[in-house]
């Protein structure tokens, strides 16, 4: 065991950077798996940050169309509360060297993406946003006195003791025997759990670490049966699969199945534009009827593709698709986790002592549907309102050394065959269309799974957060929002209620493995 004075920030995403900047000059520690900026999902994102930034529009409009898109799930005070917020967030970013594209007049370059009134998002090199805000907060971070990161290191629990978070528990990504840090305070800003579905957009270690070890811990967990899946991944063999960003079909791509037909204007007014919920239905359905769909980018944006979507041009390339002469075959991935660790406006937790941002976070912005480039946005504005909290309630000393940690002996790892088993299931059962049926089996699989290595922390998080978005699917007898369940096929009022549940309550609903 060791102590240290510093404030310990799980993740190296927006709001993990974000956080780390505005507690400065307090002493801070960062825990990053790999080398910051490799491994998070916020320098994936492609398509920018949502904010009102166009006279014309406003936050009042913004907070309606967050409150649309969520299915009559959303917190409004908390939409009013980030989207408020968007502008001067995207000031912020811009004056510590964020370089969004701008128009010859000096304005923001906006683009507009589905359900949103208005173009408000802001782009930067077109498709490269997360990336390229990701870079400018880490140069930040690198030049911070008061930030040490540490890099390599994974967290594989919490500690708690008389029912607050005291420290975190740490080991070496290769498997080092773990060590608990004790620490003033910890926030967990290490992302979602896309990566529990076996088609995926999100980096490979976005599979639920975070949520896992908090609802572990004791913490409540929201909307866990809310996964958003990406309409347009492109349809290839490369795990995670790469984005089709939405924005092109903002520019005007159309969706096209193998006989040419546009599918999308018989099912929506808004066609392409339409939420993502209802898009990724339709490419789901298209699929399981061997239509193979497809996003038609040959007119629309055309050539620019090459220019102005180089993210989306390179995964092309790289498999032997030309966007210049035929259509891009996309799938729906899962994407984004509206659901995670229930937290209030200032990023705190059930538990006292920790906090939590960004995708782990569950801040009622994103209802049962996140508005589309509103994950950026909610990642700086909570990772900005933690870090204020943490500073009004934390008493730190005034010397923090760094941190060494020893990365010694051996700990056990996830099985990667488990991890394949846990992820089919996930997608067979618990995917895009779902039934009491199906939640029931995967849950049942997702009790084999962590029987089978039952030792292994990291295998434990991500079977936690498995049963937690299976379980919470299966209490939600009704189709809201980005949850459908075949059986359940109707919206139960217009006005939803969001879920809680804590890990304890979804293990009771798990059945037990089946003896083989």
């Amino acid at each position: 065991m060791q102590e240290t004075g510093r404030v310990v920030i799980v993740g190296a995403g927006l709001a993990a950077l974000t956080a780390a900047l505005r507690l400065a000059p307090r002493a801070v520690l960062v825990i990053s798996p790999e080398a910051l900026g490799s491994g998070a999902s916020s320098a994936w994102a492609q398509g920018g940050i949502a904010a009102a930034m166009d006279p014309a529009d406003a936050p009042e409009n913004h907070a309606a169309d967050t409150i649309r898109a969520g299915a009559g799930l959303v917190d409004a005070a908390v939409a009013d509360f980030v989207t408020a917020q968007a502008p001067g967030q995207i000031r912020a970013l811009a004056g510590i060297g964020a370089p969004f594209d701008r128009s010859e007049g000096g304005g923001y370059v906006l683009s507009r993406e589905a359900a949103h009134g208005f173009a408000r998002v802001v782009r930067v090199r077109g498709d490269q946003a997360g990336a390229e805000i990701t870079r400018t907060l880490i140069a930040a971070v690198r030049a911070a006195p008061s930030v040490q990161v540490l890099e390599g290191v994974i967290a594989t629990g919490l500690a708690v003791k008389d029912g607050r978070v005291t420290g975190v528990r740490l080991m070496g990504a290769g498997g080092s025997a773990p060590v608990l840090l004790r620490a003033p305070a910890v926030l967990l800003a290490a992302g979602g759990a896309a990566g529990l579905y076996a088609c995926t957009t999100n980096p490979a270690r976005i599979c639920g670490q975070a949520l896992g070890m908090a609802a572990r811990a004791g913490a409540v967990v929201a909307d866990a049966e809310f996964v958003q899946f990406h309409p347009t991944a492109i349809d290839c063999t490369d795990d995670p699969a790469p984005l089709a960003t939405e924005a092109l079909r903002g520019e005007g791509a159309q969706l096209v199945n193998r006989l040419g037909e546009r599918f999308m204007p018989g099912l929506h007014p808004d066609a392409e534009l339409a939420a993502r919920d209802v898009v990724a239905r339709a490419i789901f359905a298209q699929t399981q009827a061997g239509l193979r769909p497809a996003l038609d980018a040959r007119k629309a944006p055309g050539a620019r593709i090459l220019t102005d979507f180089p993210a989306v041009a390179g995964a092309c390339r790289r498999n032997s698709i030309d966007p210049l002469r035929e259509p891009i075959p996309v799938v729906a991935a899962a994407h984004y986790h509206m659901g995670g660790v229930a937290c209030d406006r200032q990023g705190r937790s059930s538990l006292p002592g920790l906090w939590v941002a960004g995708e782990a976070a569950s801040t009622g912005l994103h209802g049962a549907n996140r508005l589309a480039s509103n994950g950026l946005l909610e990642a700086v504005v909570f990772g900005t309102a933690a870090a204020d909290s943490i500073a009004a309630a934390v008493t730190q000393p005034q010397d923090a050394p760094p941190v060494e940690l020893p990365i010694t002996g051996a700990a056990e790892l996830p099985d990667p065959q488990l991890v394949a088993r846990l992820r089919a299931a996930m997608t067979a059962g618990a995917g895009v269309i779902r039934d009491a049926e199906g939640l029931t089996r995967t849950l049942r699989e997702i009790a084999a799974v962590e029987s089978a290595q039952p030792g292994c922390e990291p295998l434990l998080n991500m079977t936690a957060t498995a049963s937690l978005i299976a379980a919470a699917a299966l209490a939600r007898r009704e189709s809201r929002g980005a949850h459908c369940r075949r059986d359940f096929p109707d919206i139960d009022g217009a006005t939803g209620r969001r879920s809680r549940m804590t890990l304890a309550e979804a293990l009771a609903l798990r059945p037990l493995p089946e003896e083989t």
